[in-house]
């Protein structure tokens, strides 16, 4: 079990492999962002898309199944995240893409209103197959202690 104590900042990671398949790209688009582009060859083709593309919130949503999965390898006392910062869609993903993660830890404290918790933060990168940056975002952990009377 990782805890906060056993997090260190500057820490990298390189982890999944999804592929994105056409068929998702519009069934998610169809429930979640039914924009032209998202569902459509003809509509996409008259954007600066070019072609049908994933939606930015699915690029998101991939993201996390590869973090969820990479967390059953590695299993953390987590305590589920208050949230991201700074996400940026970078390049379109497209049907047939394969998308992976990287992420590095960029710092880390200890709750001071709740000691048995922590908070840590990466840099979180989702890359597609010719290792271009598709999403990036600082993403926020919340983590158990293992000593909720230690320090930093």
């Amino acid at each position: 079990m990782l805890y906060y104590e056993d997090i260190a900042v500057g820490a990298k990671q390189s982890f999944g492999h999804y592929e994105v398949t056409r068929e998702e790209v519009m069934a998610f688009a169809a429930k979640f962002d039914p924009q032209p582009f998202h569902l459509s060859d003809e509509a996409a083709a008259e954007t600066h898309f070019g072609r049908l593309s994933a939606s930015g919130w699915h690029t998101c949503a991939m993201t996390m199944a590869m973090l969820v999965e990479n967390m059953k390898t590695q299993v953390q006392a987590g305590l589920g995240s208050p949230g991201i910062d700074n996400l940026r869609w970078k390049k379109p993903v497209y049907p047939g893409d394969t998308l992976r993660v990287e992420s590095e830890v960029i710092e880390k404290r200890r709750s001071q209103s709740r000691p048995e918790m922590g908070l840590f933060k990466s840099n979180t990168r989702t890359l597609n197959q010719n290792d271009e940056v598709v999403l990036e975002m600082v993403s926020n952990g919340l983590i158990r202690t293992r000593d909720a009377g230690g320090a930093d």
